[in-house]
């Protein structure tokens, strides 16, 4: 298996509220999204919101469940300062800050704020992994 990620899919509870939200961040939907689902380029990686229950019925499995969904989103930017600006936007956007900005225990900085479903996202300014020019973290090898 190449060691890709080609997109990841959030079951979201009310589909317009989410796509208001990421819209709302700033955002810009793909033409290719429909009724049903939004699509968003995110860097080399699509992102995409798709109804909860539709979701789980696609995958075969039950919707029944809640609480931490074992995984959290992460956003990295180029500054701390930037860390607290990102955490201002999705607030005004709608999200819940759920982390004060910290010192990580690794050296970076950090702050989390979940979107309207609850899904974490860690806004970061981590500085062992600089980003590129078009603003993407490269790992090192």
């Amino acid at each position: 298996m190449k060691q890709t990620i080609s997109f990841v899919t959030l079951g979201v509870r009310d589909l317009e509220r989410s796509r208001r939200f990421y819209r709302d961040l700033g955002w810009r939907e793909s033409s290719g999204s429909q009724a049903a689902v939004a699509f968003f380029q995110a860097g080399s990686v699509a992102f995409a919101l798709f109804g909860r229950d539709a979701l789980a019925e696609d995958a075969g499995v039950s919707a029944a469940g809640s609480g931490f969904p074992g995984f959290t989103l992460a956003h990295n930017v180029a500054s701390e300062a930037a860390v607290d600006a990102t955490l201002a936007e999705a607030v005004a956007a709608g999200g819940t800050r759920v982390l004060a900005g910290e010192r990580a225990p690794w050296g970076g900085f950090r702050d989390y704020f979940a979107d309207p479903d609850g899904f974490l996202w860690e806004v970061c300014f981590n500085p062992f992994f600089p980003l590129d020019a078009d603003g993407f973290v490269h790992l090192p090898e």
